[in-house]
């Protein structure tokens, strides 16, 4: 079958368990830390994780792609959340896919960012705004999201992000929605999508720890994804420093 494939997951061995993780341990793991990123599979030694995280202000990315056991809590804790496609409709019950991004922030008001990956036609990306627009009506996210789609650049061959302004939504939030285009990877380069998602939140991670802009950090996550799918399995394409791909943001 077509556009199919099947993951094998093996967790380590023996498995970290929250008993492993002393006081001691989790002040020397978060020392100097940014960002750290769950998933959840680990929920109870993720939790403990996390929760020491929050009472240091370290940041927390979640990559939410289910409902598991225990996940609600660590998206308590979440400041940026990375969803699979239909993780925020299946969470919120929402009608559409922009009104449960909304539906996340409204009910997760400590989360700064919510994306939804869409595969080969990218992401799109609600963010929290600081309360900063004069008094205005509600803007209805579903006809932002359709406007923003009418302005963004499908045809580019590189990934473009295209952002709309800040506006007043729904539940006293004030946002500003993303979409983000896919790299047209041409099909002889075309190797293997393996891994591509986790290359985007390891691109995300690194935007989010240096000094680039949210528009910047999401181009960056999208070119590395087109990298790790130029290879076969998740890890031989990742790029570099020095690849020619990133030079526009790393300067390599």
């Amino acid at each position: 079958m077509e556009n199919t494939r099947t993951c094998v997951f093996t967790p380590g061995y023996p498995p970290l368990l929250p008993d492993d993780l002393t006081e001691s341990l989790l002040v020397d793991v978060l020392d100097r830390v940014r960002v750290i990123h769950v998933t959840g599979r680990s929920r109870e030694t993720e939790l403990l994780l996390a929760q020491k995280a929050h009472s240091k202000n370290v940041s927390i990315l979640i990559n939410a792609e289910k409902r598991r056991e225990g996940l609600d809590k660590l998206l308590d804790l979440a400041d940026y959340a990375v969803c699979s496609t239909h993780f925020p409709q299946d969470w919120t019950e929402s009608p559409s896919s922009p009104s449960a991004l909304l539906s996340m922030l409204i009910r997760l008001p400590k989360l700064k960012f919510v994306i939804m990956t869409l595969g080969e036609d990218g992401c799109v990306m609600l963010e929290r705004c600081p309360n900063e627009v004069p008094e205005s009506e509600e803007t209805d996210i579903d006809e932002l999201h359709e406007s923003l789609k009418q302005s963004t650049d499908f045809t580019s061959v590189l990934p473009v992000c295209n952002s709309s302004m800040v506006t007043r939504l729904k539940g006293n939030v004030t946002g500003r929605l993303y979409i983000v285009t896919a790299e047209k990877i041409p099909s002889s380069e075309l190797m293997d999508t393996t891994g591509a998602g986790d290359a985007f939140t390891g691109g995300l991670l690194y935007g989010l720890c240096t000094d680039m802009t949210l528009k910047e950090t999401l181009t960056f996550a999208s070119r590395v994804a087109a990298c790790c799918c130029r290879g076969l399995g998740a890890r031989t394409t990742l790029p570099f420093r020095t690849d020619p791909n990133l030079a526009a943001f790393l300067g390599a």
